[in-house]
């Protein structure tokens, strides 16, 4: 079985464990060495046999990771990064589009969860659940919501009605 197999396309919010399989899937079929070290120099007729085979390992590895990385990613997304010849630069530059994407998401999952009121529309167990799945989103982009703040914002997500529950709580 092909192990590129393994590798899902990039796409939308996928980054994180799309990087982790093309890396793992990379390690497996001995492709990770231009991950590993960097670039040697570029071999000239001085150097050994040993010294010119290793470079052409390097770039073998170099090559086939670049080609394997943008088999697996969208067009779209694929033609907004940058051309690179060293396939860490690509990964880093892709690395960089979704750094930017992360915290566009983070505020937008800040705001809603800031906003969210609770309507009656669902159990307050649900809507609690649901604040609480917002705050686990935030958690997975390294934005830590602390409990007692989060807590606060549930409070304040709920009606007048439910201003003696409130009272009750915070004695």
């Amino acid at each position: 079985m092909n192990s590129s197999s393994q590798i899902p396309m990039l796409s939308g919010d996928t980054f994180s464990d799309w990087k982790d399989q093309v890396l793992l899937t990379l390690g497996c079929m001995d492709l990770d060495l231009a991950f590993c070290v960097d670039e040697p120099p570029i071999p000239t007729d001085s150097n050994t046999p040993t010294e010119k085979a290793y470079y052409e390992l390097w770039e073998r590895s170099n090559r086939l990771s670049l080609k394997l990385i943008k088999k697996h990613i969208n067009k779209g997304i694929r033609d907004s990064i940058p051309e690179c010849t060293k396939v860490k630069d690509f990964l880093k530059a892709i690395e960089d589009q979704y750094v930017c994407s992360d915290k566009a998401l983070a505020s937008t999952l800040m705001k809603r969860l800031s906003d969210v009121k609770y309507d009656g529309s669902r159990s307050v167990r649900e809507h609690i659940m649901h604040m609480r799945d917002i705050a686990a989103q935030l958690k997975l982009l390294e934005v830590d919501i602390s409990e007692p703040f989060l807590v606060h914002l549930i409070l304040n997500s709920l009606p007048k009605e439910y201003g003696p529950f409130k009272i009750t709580y915070n004695a």
